[in-house]
């Protein structure tokens, strides 16, 4: 297949945002076409190519081996055409976007990829909003926000980013190799912003693991202190797997033993309004890739 015999822009579109999103209805949304339109869009695309694109399922569709070779040269084809786009109107700026996020998030997950956002979207330039407290995205605060909670979220559409497990991880130098070490270090916490029945804290992973409490000795108000203590050898903290993620393949922290506790997920969150915004889109892209390593 030349240049000359590409297939239609309209399907290679459709395929990318139904990649980008793994939904029929999420691309649909954001191409002001119905789920059926992206649903033929792809299957002629499919047939052009003969090969199948994605395994279709009763929620959610995701990419075949030929899908997965396919979106990344798609996806950044086009980010490259709407930079260059954008950088051939007369006193073209980078247009600002702003991501809330929880403080914890943005230090622990978000900041050591910002970089890698800064040297893909040249047309972007993205602020981040820090604040533990839920925002109004209605209210103009972010255009976008990153939350921890069960994705239901009235008038807005929310994607899952990154699940949840939390278990107990301390320097290796520490010494901690099973659940009886815990009576000789230090048990550090911090504070829950709301809490619930199932909140994965320490009293909740004794009671799962059968066995008696031992009190904690050292309490953070941010989780983002919380786990820097444990990098510092200063005791076990039970810590979200997916905030620890970078030092435990670094070998700065390990996980010696369970069990693990499930939390909540991270949502990326905007207003329906913002559906067809082509920078929600592109950060949103640039997410799902990183959550996905």
């Amino acid at each position: 297949m030349d240049a000359r015999q590409l297939p239609p822009l309209t399907a290679l579109r459709a395929f990318e945002a139904a990649a980008r999103h793994l939904s029929f209805k999420h691309a649909a949304a954001e191409l002001s076409l119905t789920p059926t339109a992206i649903s033929h869009q792809v299957r002629q695309l499919e047939d052009r190519l003969g090969v199948r694109l994605f395994v279709r399922g009763t929620r959610r569709v995701d990419l075949t081996e030929a899908g997965q070779s396919l979106y990344p040269a798609l996806r950044d084809g086009f980010d490259g055409i709407a930079r260059a786009l954008q950088l051939v109107r007369p006193n073209a700026r980078p247009r600002a976007l702003v991501l809330s996020t929880t403080v914890a998030f943005a230090s622990r997950w978000l900041l050591p990829r910002l970089a890698g956002f800064a040297a893909r979207q040249h047309g972007i330039a993205l602020h981040l909003h820090t604040s533990d407290e839920v925002v109004d995205l209605a209210g103009g605060t972010a255009q976008l926000a990153i939350r921890y909670g069960h994705g239901r979220y009235p008038g807005m559409r929310s994607v899952p980013l990154l699940p949840s497990r939390f278990a107990p991880v301390c320097a290796p130098r520490l010494g901690v190799h099973g659940p009886d070490d815990l009576a000789k270090v230090p048990l550090i916490g911090f504070e829950w912003q709301r809490r619930e029945a199932d909140t994965p804290d320490w009293p909740l992973w004794f009671e799962r693991a059968g066995r008696s409490p031992v009190e904690r000795q050292l309490q953070f108000s941010d989780e983002g202190h919380a786990i820097q203590a444990a990098i510092a050898g200063q005791g076990v903290a039970l810590a979200n797997l997916a905030l620890v993620a970078d030092e435990l393949r670094a070998g700065l922290l390990c996980q010696p033993f369970g069990p693990q506790l499930d939390g909540l997920g991270f949502h990326l969150v905007w207003t329906v309004g913002n559906d067809a915004d082509p920078d929600i889109a592109a950060v949103h892209a640039w997410l799902l890739d990183e959550a996905r390593g």
